[in-house]
């Protein structure tokens, strides 16, 4: 893509209305644009970055074997009124009216609408397990949206449901969506720490919410330090083994972590003085099993191998991708904008002709180009006409993770500068050397 015909609407100065860096840097980036309170315009630069990591999460809920579906974000008022919950949810969700003064809402979740589909089509034990997933767009009136799409009132949600004959089965469910998560936020360039999360009534131990440590969190967190040097699950992890995803649940809950909510107070004062790790943290993924909470009063049964009718055991399992965006940035920037992770960054190489017009500086920027796009490579040529500190400071802002850097003086000496942004380094090498190492 060539910088000149891209909209990116750069701002120099520090919006007045961002509170956290995350917000401050997407909107000087021209990654989003506030519609109205809580609502955002998604720019070409933050969709790029949402698409790439809804691709990821995508790869990785259909390893674990679950299948994508995609739900409206119109819901029937009489489902919720059959789970119990239309009037209990409060003013966080929008209620409306049809033509015909039907009740109807914005979706903030799916349970209801994924229980109606299991009980249509799911009537035999022969036809579990299943993970049903979707990535949609929701809307949760919060009383004070703030901190940019961190916390907003429409959000982009991944969100799968299991679907199980009996208990035993539904824990293998949660512990292949376990992994599927530790998997997904290591390709995010996160060390998300799965930390024990409220169960409501439902009780017993299957929730967790996946914590990365962030000094503008929501809330402060406790842990175990090692949990920042154990190692993600290898992509080669058999999802359809119930032994080897039991053993990485395991090691993953062996040491303490818990959020505020759930803090015990004795049990970490029992972590060695130097292992004992409290910090601010952001939520990037839910996973909870809810059992027959929403099967049972809706109906939604299979008859098992014995002939006996019962209803099915559920889990959901959720994540933000636009939530991610902001928690990415908070997690990986520096003074001059933002670090993205190689895997969803919105171009992996940025191209930045100094000086547009030269004859020798354009060719060797179009050789550039075409070398990197015929390769299959996400390239922003900057072939703007504005000043070499301005590309650079646009360069950083935006994050492209390589930036090769031309100009007259370099090409004279047969060179050109290559600059890795996440540590800064810079090196002077033949075009085709800068080429082998970008795609590398």
């Amino acid at each position: 893509m060539r910088l000149s015909r891209y909209l990116l609407p750069i701002l120099r100065e520090v919006p007045k209305e961002a509170e956290i860096v995350s917000h401050r840097l997407m909107l000087r980036a021209g990654m989003v644009r506030q519609e109205s309170a809580g609502i955002y315009a998604w720019l070409p630069l933050g969709k790029k970055v949402l698409d790439k990591i809804c691709n990821v999460i995508r790869e990785e809920q259909n390893r674990s074997g679950a299948i994508e579906i995609m739900m409206p974000t119109i819901q029937s008022a009489d489902l919720w009124r059959e789970s119990g919950r239309y009037d209990d949810y409060g003013k966080e969700m929008l209620r409306i009216k049809d033509r015909h003064e039907r009740d109807m809402l914005y979706g903030p979740t799916n349970e209801e609408m994924l229980t109606e589909i299991v009980r249509a089509y799911v009537k035999s034990y022969k036809d579990l397990p299943l993970n049903l997933y979707h990535i949609q767009w929701k809307f949760r009136d919060e009383v004070r949206p703030r901190f940019g799409v961190m916390r907003s009132r429409e959000f982009l949600m991944k969100d799968a449901y299991s679907v199980d004959l009996d208990f035993d089965n539904a824990v293998i469910a949660y512990n292949r969506m376990f992994v599927a998560y530790l998997r997904t936020f290591a390709r995010l360039g996160l060390k998300a720490i799965p930390m024990v999360a409220d169960t409501g009534p439902i009780g017993g131990n299957h929730s967790h919410e996946f914590i990365i440590l962030a000094s503008t969190g929501e809330s402060e967190v406790f842990c175990h330090a090692d949990y920042l040097d154990m190692a993600p699950p290898p992509a080669g992890i058999d999802f359809r083994d119930p032994a080897a995803l039991q053993a990485t649940v395991d090691q993953w809950t062996s040491l303490y972590a818990a959020t505020e909510e759930k803090h015990d107070v004795a049990a970490f004062e029992a972590v060695e003085e130097g292992k004992r790790l409290s910090a601010r943290g952001i939520e990037v993924g839910h996973i909870f099993y809810f059992g027959t909470k929403y099967s049972e009063p809706m109906g939604a049964k299979v008859t098992g191998p014995d002939g006996v009718e019962r209803p099915v055991h559920m889990g959901s399992y959720g994540i933000g991708p636009s939530r991610l965006v902001a928690a990415i940035i908070e997690a990986s920037h520096d003074e001059n904008g933002i670090i993205w992770p190689d895997a969803i960054a919105p171009f992996k190489v940025g191209i930045l002709n100094l000086k547009v017009g030269d004859a020798a500086t354009d060719a060797a920027c179009e050789q550039i180009y075409a070398a990197l796009t015929a390769q299959g490579v996400d390239v922003l040529y900057d072939d703007t006409e504005e000043r070499p500190g301005s590309k650079f400071a646009t360069a950083d802002l935006i994050g492209l993770p390589w930036q090769i850097i031309v100009g007259p003086k370099g090409l004279a000496a047969g060179t050109v500068e290559l600059k890795r942004r996440a540590d800064g380094a810079r090196e002077n090498l033949s075009v085709e050397s800068a080429l082998a190492r970008v795609l590398g």
